[in-house]
């Protein structure tokens, strides 16, 4: 099978000033009639229906969720979908933390993950792994995307955050731009999954603060979600 990613900017949607434009997140007060236009001209430019996009209450957790497109709504405080079912598009939203995009064409299995610096320090990534592996994944097949998020020069923390999340994922640790205590996730990420076998990584270097065509809670919030989306082809 063939394995499908894409990740949005801000550019071309219908949401106002301080979401504008096309903001795909339904939590952050933008007006819903917007946002649902929005999700609807996704699917349409993805040439898929609506009812195959999956989302999810995304909560900074490691919960992961299994779907089959019988869902009628989002899946409930998960950070992280996994599906082997064709044609259902798992969606991942961010304004600096991490997605992570994964798929195992072979076995025709595929996962959207939502870290943040909670989720990453808690092990939302290696939760999805196995849940892709219970599904028939190999880690050693599975290909992966880190797609834009907040990068370590501009993710400023207080010094106890930044040794907290590093005792938990190994090489999140850096500097900011002002030499102060900082945090690259996407790093961190990298790390733990070449230690937990996965090989094929990509990364988007997008910094979510500094790229204007995203948008980031960190430079500006409110503000609007950008969607990373990845589905499986036959």
């Amino acid at each position: 099978m063939r394995i499908r990613r894409v990740v949005t900017t801000r550019a071309g949607g219908r949401s106002a000033p301080p979401f504008d434009s096309f903001n795909l997140g339904d939590h952050v007060g933008d007006d819903p009639a917007d946002v649902a236009a929005n999700r609807s001209r996704l699917a349409r430019e993805l040439g898929l229906a609506p009812d195959q996009l999956s989302w999810m209450e995304q909560v900074h957790g490691r919960t992961v969720t299994v779907v089959d497109g019988t869902e009628r709504a989002p899946a409930e405080a998960t950070d992280a979908l996994v599906t082997d079912r064709p044609g259902l598009a798992l969606v991942a939203l961010v304004a600096d933390c991490v997605p992570i995009l994964l798929g195992d064409s072979e076995a025709g299995v595929v996962a959207a993950v939502h870290a943040g610096r909670v989720g990453a320090r808690v092990g939302v990534l290696p939760a999805a792994l196995e849940t892709m592996e219970s599904l028939g994944a190999r880690r050693a097949r599975v290909e992966v995307l880190l797609g834009p998020a907040v990068c370590g020069q501009c993710y400023e923390v207080p010094r106890a955050m930044a040794d907290d999340v590093e005792a938990h994922l190994p090489g999140s640790a850096c500097r900011s731009r002002n030499g102060t205590p900082a945090l690259d996730l996407r790093a961190g990420l990298w790390r733990q999954l070449g230690d937990l076998g996965v090989g094929k990584i990509g990364v988007d270097p997008r910094c979510t603060v500094e790229d204007e065509t995203l948008f980031s809670h960190r430079r500006k919030a409110p503000t609007g979600r950008i969607a990373a989306v990845t589905w499986l082809e036959q």
